[in-house]
């Protein structure tokens, strides 16, 4: 059965990470967590065909004296804005989505980086700054199953993660940026 693990991934472990579970017919499992051990952990025993995380899980070619890689670039020119990587709590993020991200191949994962806030824009649904209720239901009016009523942004956002696995899966994305640094898989723009 196909299968996607999306994680919202925190900077720090003192903070939650999201994790959500989407299968074929687009049913949720969520939980969070706070240890890299509890993400692998959820991982492993759901064993997903691909695992899509919202954190820079490469560096810019010329480490963090560029603020962006060319995959940022490209979200700009589409008119998204990702963080800059030269901002504290993304060279944070940054460091732990690439430790995340080797521990995971490592075991045999799939693994992709993704934009849910970009996203999200791109699928003509709301943001959780446009409110948690809203971005649920847009959600739920897409597919997605199972979705807890007292859902908090962290797991909506990593639900995104696990659609934009599923979506890509189904050859329903596109990958920006250049592959020898770094690529985030966007959903296709629907007509």
């Amino acid at each position: 059965m196909v299968s996607a693990i999306g994680v919202d991934l925190a900077g720090s472990p003192r903070n939650w990470t999201g994790l959500c579970h989407l299968d074929e017919t687009l049913r949720c499992e969520a939980l969070k967590v706070h240890l890299d051990e509890e993400i692998i952990d959820f991982i492993e025993k759901r064993s997903p065909s691909i695992v899509a995380i919202d954190a820079p899980l490469t560096l810019p070619r010329e480490g963090y004296a560029k603020s962006m890689r060319e995959c940022d670039r490209a979200l700009r020119r589409m008119g998204l804005k990702p963080l800059p990587l030269t901002l504290r709590s993304m060279r944070l993020l940054t460091l732990r989505g690439i430790r995340l991200r080797r521990k995971l191949e490592d075991r045999g994962f799939r693994v992709i980086e993704v934009f849910p806030t970009g996203a999200q824009k791109i699928l003509g649904i709301s943001t959780k700054r446009d409110g948690v209720e809203r971005l649920r239901e847009d959600l739920r009016r897409l597919g997605l199953k199972n979705l807890p009523m007292d859902v908090d942004g962290d797991i909506l956002d990593a639900a995104t993660c696990a659609l934009i696995g599923i979506l890509h899966l189904k050859g329903l994305c596109m990958e920006v940026g250049d592959p020898e640094e770094g690529v985030i898989v966007m959903p296709k723009r629907f007509k």
